[in-house]
């Protein structure tokens, strides 16, 4: 499968069976969506910056909360959590996604607000690639990102959500995360090609170009 990073918290996830958009954002983001065409989008949460399902083409089937999906072989469970730490009193909501493509477990941490609870770490299990917000402010910071990170113990963990020089939003850069995950350097790339059977043995840290 391929994963691109298209900005913010919005991914393209193109598997054997079908393609999937997260988090699609609005224009006044500062990014460039395009309209790129999927058959599956999922919304963390019901924000501008991550669900705007009518940025995407060809009329997809929108997941946006918690439950058991099966859509075009793509098994995806959306489980509840919180954008932020006081269970969400300030903030709300926020569904955090295990999407199952081409058998690589793919985790899309949404705008989580607080490290994960044990029953979470159970229920997700064995995750393979972890898109995991990092620019603090209104989602964990990075030092709670490398936590997240211990607690899932992912083959590949790929940041989002974060100051670029395209966002017109104040986030914190890439630079502390990388810095709690102990990567000295790291090239970013455009797109990610992996199998189940080219996942690395121990967890690796990749950056993607928007």
């Amino acid at each position: 499968m391929d994963i691109n990073w298209l900005g913010h918290s919005c991914f393209r996830i193109k598997g054997s069976q079908a393609t999937i958009i997260t988090d699609p954002f609005s224009p006044d983001l500062g990014y460039s969506l395009g309209k790129p065409a999927a058959r599956i989008v999922t919304i963390s949460h019901q924000h501008p910056g991550h669900s705007y399902g009518q940025g995407v083409g060809d009329e997809p089937k929108i997941i946006a909360g918690p439950g058991e999906y099966e859509i075009s072989d793509v098994l995806i469970v959306g489980l509840a959590t919180f954008h932020d730490q006081e269970r969400g009193k300030k903030r709300g909501k926020n569904t955090v996604y295990l999407i199952e493509v081409d058998e690589v477990a793919i985790c899309h941490l949404g705008d989580l607000g607080h490290v994960l609870v044990t029953e979470d770490v159970e229920e997700l299990g064995n995750v393979d690639v972890l898109m995991v917000p990092v620019g603090g402010v209104s989602t964990i910071n990075a030092q709670m990102a490398a936590e997240v990170v211990r607690q899932l113990e992912p083959k590949i963990v790929i940041p989002m959500h974060y100051k670029t020089e395209a966002l017109k939003r104040e986030l914190e850069p890439v630079d502390r995360f990388l810095k709690e995950m102990g990567v000295k350097e790291v090239t970013s790339r455009p797109k990610l090609a992996i199998t189940k059977s080219t996942l690395p043995l121990s967890t690796q840290v990749v950056l993607l170009d928007y």
